[in-house]
C-alpha cells in the first residue's frame, strides 16, 4: 500500500498566496547578522517559501546522540514571523564524519568494487541497515521537535536521491537484491525462466548464488541487468519510504516529497513508479550552458515532470539564477533568461519557483554556483532580476492550480529506456530519448503542447499519440495504445518498439513483435546503419541510425527506402484502425523529415498551435475552471507578434498583440 493510500495530507504548501517563490536556504553557513539581513532581502524579493536544513546533519548532531538545535530554532522562528513557509529537510543527504568513522560499511561500492569515501556528499548506500537506523533516528528527532512549528509546510525528504550514485554493489546491496528477487519471482525456477539462464550455463540453484551485475569478463545477462535497474530504483524509493514512515507517524497532516531530477539525461530512477508515494512532485532542473537550444530541453524536462505528476501542478525545487559550478565552462545566464526559464516552468505546470540557493556560498564546492543573492549582494543584475521575478510571480496568482492543456501524448517509459540501451543490441546508436526529443522539439517549435504519459496511462482525449522506441512492452500496454487508435487517435509507432516482453524475451514471429497486428507490418530483418551513414527515402527525406526490411500486411506504404539493399522497401506506413490510424516509422528522419512527418500527423489529427505566433515564441496554455491563460515566451532578440485576445497579467493592461524581444506575456484569454 502506498503512503498516499494510508494517509493523504493536505497540500499545505499550496496555501501560500500565489505562486510559491524561494529556494534552498543554508543559514548554518552564515553568522546571525547575515541571517537578519537575509530576512530584509527576502521581503524585498517577495520570497514566501524556502527549503531548510538539507545538508545540516553534521551541525544538528555534531556527535552521536548530542544535538544542537538553537540556530535552527532561531531561523525557523524568524521565518515564521516574516510569513515565510518552509520545506524542512530530514538532513540525511550527507552523513556526518563521526558516523562514517564508526560505520564505514555504510559507504557505497561501485560495480568494480571501489568503495566511495566521504568528503563529498551522498556517501551512503540506501540498503545499509545501519545507515537507515541513524537516518530514521535524526528524522524522528526533527519531526518531534518541529511538528507544530508554524513555518512547517512540507517535509523535504533527503535530497536528489540517486544523484552521483544510483546503483550500489556492496555485500549488503547484494543481499537486498536477492531478497527483492525472491519477492518478485517466488522461486528460483521462475527466475531462471525469466532470465533465460540456459544460455551460457548461467543456471542458478538458489537465490544465494545470485550477485549484482558486477564487473565481469564479458557481457552480463540482460535479464539480470534489467532487474538490477528495477531493484536499484526501488531501493532508493524504499529508503525514502522508511523516512516517510517516521514523518507520517509524527506529522500525519504534513505532506512530504523529495526533489527529483527529471530531465532528458536522468535515466536510473523510474519516477513514474516513485510518484505514487510523493504528495507533490518536486523537480530540480539545470540548463546546459553549451546547448544552444537549452530552452527546448527545459521544456522537455518540465513536460516530463508534469507527466510524472499526472498533470497536477508541481514544485520546481531547484534551478539556477545564472551560472552553475559543475559544467566544463560555466557561462552565466543572459539578461532576462532567468525570468524566461522560470516562467517556462510555470507555463508547463509548476506552481512553485525555487532556486539553489538563496545566498551564494563563500566556501565549499559550490561557491561559484549562482544564487538569488550573489557574492556582490543587492547591487547586482542577478538580484535585481530576482526581485523582478518575485513581483511577476505575485501577479500570476490566478494561474495557481490550473492545468496544462494538450492533445498530443508522447509515451515515456523508464524501463524501456533501461532495456533499449542494454548491450549486445543491433546498434549502440539507438538511444531511447533521442527520437522522443526530436518529435518534442518539432512540436515545441510549432507551439503545440505535449503531455508525456506512462504506457499504462489513459490515452483518452489525445488526438495524436507518439510511441518511440518502446522496445519492451506488456500486452496490456499494446491493448491500451491500440484502443486509442480505434477511438480516433492518430498513433505513430517507431522502429525498435514491441520487440521484447517485460522479461526482455524476443516476441517471435517477426518484428515489431507486439505491434505487428496494430500496424499491419512485419519486419524480416534489422538493417542498422553504420556510424555517420544515411539512407535516402522516396519522399526526398533522409534517414539515419536505423533501417529495416519491412513487409506490409494491411498497411499502406507512405514512403520507401531508395537504396540497396532496401530499395522499394517501406520506410513509413499507415493503416486505418477503427476511427483512427496506426503509422509505423522504420528509420530516424533528419530534421526536415521530422518536420514534414509532424505536419502530416497534426493535420490528420486536427491539432493546431496554442495560438498564431512569430517564430521563436514558446506557447503553452494552462486552464482552470472558467479561466484560460496563454504563456507566450519570446526567445528571440526581436519583438514578436502573438495573436491572442485578453489581458496581460504581467502588465495589468490589455494585451497589445506584441511580446518584446526576450520578454514574456501571460494573457488571460477573453
Amino acid at each position: 500500500m502506498s503512503s498516499q493510500e494510508q494517509t493523504a495530507p493536505p497540500a499545505v504548501w499550496r496555501n501560500l498566496d500565489g505562486i510559491a517563490y524561494g529556494g534552498d536556504y543554508n543559514p548554518e553557513q552564515w553568522p546571525a547578522s547575515v541571517r537578519l539581513e537575509d530576512l530584509e532581502l527576502m521581503k524585498e524579493a517577495g520570497v514566501n517559501f524556502l527549503s531548510v536544513g538539507i545538508f545540516s546533519w553534521g551541525l544538528l548532531e555534531p556527535s552521536e546522540g548530542e544535538y544542537d538545535f538553537a540556530w535552527l530554532d532561531e531561523v525557523l522562528d524568524n521565518l515564521a514571523a516574516a510569513g515565510i513557509k518552509v520545506a524542512l529537510a530530514t538532513a540525511t543527504a550527507s552523513p556526518p564524519a563521526w558516523l562514517v568513522r564508526k560505520h564505514p560499511e555504510i559507504l557505497p561500492v561501485t560495480a568494480d568494487g571501489t568503495v566511495l569515501g566521504p568528503g563529498s556528499r551522498r556517501h551512503y548506500t540506501p540498503s545499509s541497515a545501519v545507515f537507515r537506523r541513524y537516518a530514521t533516528g535524526i528524522t524522528s528527532v526533527l519531526a518531534e521537535r518541529y511538528k507544530d512549528h508554524p513555518a512547517l509546510a512540507l517535509w523535504h525528504v533527503d535530497n536528489e536521491l540517486g544523484c552521483h550514485v544510483s546503483e550500489f554493489y556492496g555485500d549488503e546491496d547484494a543481499a537486498a537484491f536477492r531478497a527483492w528477487l525472491e519477492r518478485r519471482y517466488g522461486s528460483i525456477d521462475a527466475l531462471n525462466a525469466a532470465w533465460g539462464t540456459a544460455f551460457w550455463s548461467q543456471h542458478y540453484s538458489s537465490f544465494e548464488e545470485i550477485q549484482p551485475p558486477r564487473a565481469a569478463p564479458s557481457t552480463l545477462n540482460p535479464g539480470q541487468q534489467l532487474d538490477f535497474q528495477r531493484f536499484s530504483s526501488w531501493a532508493l524509493m524504499d529508503y525514502y519510504l522508511a523516512l516517510l514512515a517516521v514523518l507520517r507517524e509524527v506529522t500525519p497532516g504534513v505532506p512530504a516529497t523529495t526533489n527529483l531530477m527529471v530531465s532528458s539525461a536522468t535515466k536510473s530512477m523510474d519516477y513514474f513508479d516513485w510518484s505514487k508515494d510523493l504528495d507533490v512532485i518536486a523537480n530540480d532542473h539545470y540548463l546546459v550552458a553549451a546547448d544552444p537550444e537549452r530552452h527546448i530541453e527545459l521544456a522537455f524536462s518540465a513536460d516530463l515532470t508534469r507527466g510524472v505528476a499526472g498533470g497536477d501542478p508541481w514544485i520546481l525545487m531547484e534551478h539556477s539564477t545564472s551560472a552553475v559550478n559543475w559544467q566544463p565552462r560555466n557561462q552565466p545566464k543572459m539578461p532576462g533568461e532567468m525570468l524566461r526559464n522560470s516562467l517556462a516552468h510555470v507555463a508547463r505546470g509548476a506552481d512553485a519557483v525555487m532556486f539553489f540557493q538563496w545566498r551564494q556560498s563563500f566556501a565549499g564546492s559550490e561557491k561559484f554556483h549562482s544564487a538569488m543573492v550573489p557574492h556582490g549582494g543587492r547591487e547586482t543584475r542577478v538580484f535585481q532580476e530576482v526581485v523582478g521575478l518575485g513581483a511577476a510571480l505575485q501577479k500570476l496568482a490566478p494561474v495557481r492550480g490550473s492545468r496544462v492543456e494538450s492533445r498530443v501524448a508522447i509515451v515515456f517509459d523508464y524501463e524501456a529506456w533501461w532495456a533499449t540501451e542494454l548491450d549486445s543490441h543491433p546498434s549502440q546508436d539507438v538511444k531511447y530519448p533521442e527520437l522522443l526529443r526530436s518529435f518534442h522539439r518539432s512540436l515545441f517549435l510549432r507551439g503545440v503542447s505535449v503531455d508525456f504519459v506512462h504506457p499504462t496511462a489513459s490515452l483518452e482525449g489525445y488526438g495524436l499519440v507518439l510511441v518511440c522506441t518502446l522496445y519492451n512492452v506488456a500486452d496490456a500496454v499494446v491493448a491500451n495504445i491500440a484502443s486509442a487508435a480505434r477511438a480516433g487517435a492518430t498513433v505513430l509507432v517507431s522502429y525498435f518498439s514491441g520487440i521484447v516482453d517485460e522479461q526482455d524475451h524476443v516476441r517471435l514471429g517477426g518484428y515489431p513483435g507486439a505491434f505487428r497486428e496494430l500496424l499491419g507490418v512485419r519486419v524480416e530483418e534489422f538493417h542498422p546503419l553504420l556510424a555517420g551513414s544515411t539512407v535516402k527515402l522516396s519522399d526526398g527525406g533522409v534517414g539515419s541510425v536505423w533501417s529495416e526490411h519491412v513487409h506490409v500486411n494491411g498497411a499502406d506504404a507512405i514512403s520507401t527506402f531508395t537504396e540497396y539493399p532496401l530499395d522499394g522497401i517501406p520506410a513509413l506506413t499507415r493503416r486505418p484502425v477503427g476511427a483512427g490510424s496506426a503509422w509505423y516509422l522504420a528509420t530516424f528522419p533528419d530534421g526536415d523529415g521530422i518536420e514534414a512527418l509532424v505536419d502530416r500527423l497534426l493535420t490528420e489529427a486536427g491539432i493546431s498551435a496554442v495560438a498564431e505566433a512569430d517564430h521563436g515564441v514558446e506557447l503553452t496554455r494552462r486552464r482552470a475552471e472558467g479561466r484560460s491563460f496563454v504563456f507566450a515566451i519570446n526567445h528571440s532578440r526581436a519583438d514578436a507578434t502573438v495573436r491572442v485576445a485578453g489581458a496581460d497579467l504581467l502588465t495589468g493592461e490589455r494585451y497589445t498583440g506584441k511580446v518584446p524581444a526576450g520578454g514574456v506575456a501571460v494573457i488571460e484569454e477573453d
